[in-house]
């Protein structure tokens, strides 16, 4: 349930790619965690993501991811869906993970691209089948080749589309073109959802459900409000608060991400600024930049 008291969709909207907090000798912050899940689901956005690649997932450990997602699960307490993120380039590792992750009360799995192998295309289809005959719920794609070095097309992602657990892609290409191409053909009821947060009104108004976004962590309000807009068809609202948050946008990744979105974060009392190895602290001059941004 969103602000305005109506329910959207599954995995319409706006979801966050949590981070996770961090203190000052780079231990979980578990009430920082708290505080992130609350400050989020009071802006008012409609699912949660934990363990998603933005959320350090390469440097926790398999006792704090459990952790983490225990918590989240009896702290969200049913209020927004959650996702959990499982993936890697280690396909039979990946399915190991979907028997023994507890995905009791999880709405669905996002499962990035593998990364560093460059598989072929039909490696690619290969390897999300074989995770969402694994998944006990519903899969989510996730295609950022700017990080994996290998980009699923719109041709394989409408393939994979048919499987029967697939339900949708997070689409972080910033290829309009890929994204218009998997609109036009998508079956009826496959989500495509933004995973570049300055392109999240345009898809929208091009058949896109929704976002998975890294500001709404800092930004939870401003960008349920212009997610929603969009999908209501107001576009010249959604436009008005995507504009706002133009000058932030290339802060929160200058020096990586989550490195700036935490910044942010820290500047706004939500939780710490730390991130691990190797990964670095945002500097002080990125620091003071994000502070007068904001």
């Amino acid at each position: 349930m969103n602000n305005s008291g109506t329910r959207l969709p599954a995995f319409h909207g706006t979801g966050v790619a949590l981070v996770t907090p961090f203190t000052p000798d780079f231990a979980v912050d578990y009430a920082g965690w708290r505080r992130l899940l609350d400050f989020c689901i009071e802006g008012g956005v409609e699912y949660l993501v934990v363990n998603g690649t933005t959320g350090e997932s390469p440097t926790t450990t398999t006792a704090e991811k459990a952790e983490l997602l225990g918590i989240a699960k009896e702290h969200v307490a049913g209020r927004v869906p959650l996702v959990y993120g499982i993936g890697g380039n280690d396909t039979a590792a990946a399915e190991e993970l979907f028997r023994t992750t507890d995905l009791r009360g999880i709405a669905a799995v996002l499962s990035a691209s593998p990364a560093y192998n460059k598989p072929s295309q039909a490696g690619l289809v290969a390897h999300y089948h074989r995770l969402a005959d694994a998944s006990p719920v519903p899969l989510l794609l996730y295609n950022v080749p700017g990080r994996t070095a290998s980009n699923l097309t719109a041709e394989t992602t409408l393939r994979l589309a048919h499987h029967p657990n697939i339900i949708g892609i997070k689409e972080a290409s910033g290829n309009m073109e890929q994204c218009l191409a998997i609109a036009a053909r998508k079956p009826a009821g496959f989500l495509l959802l933004s995973g570049d947060d300055m392109l999240t009104t345009a898809l929208i108004a091009c058949g896109a459900a929704g976002t998975i976004s890294v500001l709404a962590n800092a930004f939870p309000k401003r960008f349920a409000d212009l997610t929603r807009a969009a999908l209501a068809g107001n576009f010249e609202a959604s436009r008005a608060d995507l504009f706002r948050l133009l000058a932030i946008n290339p802060l929160m990744y200058e020096e990586s991400n989550p490195v700036g979105v935490k910044a942010a974060l820290e500047a706004l009392g939500v939780c710490g600024a730390a991130v691990r190895l190797p990964l670095l602290e945002a500097t002080e001059g990125l620091k003071d930049r994000i502070r007068r941004a904001l």
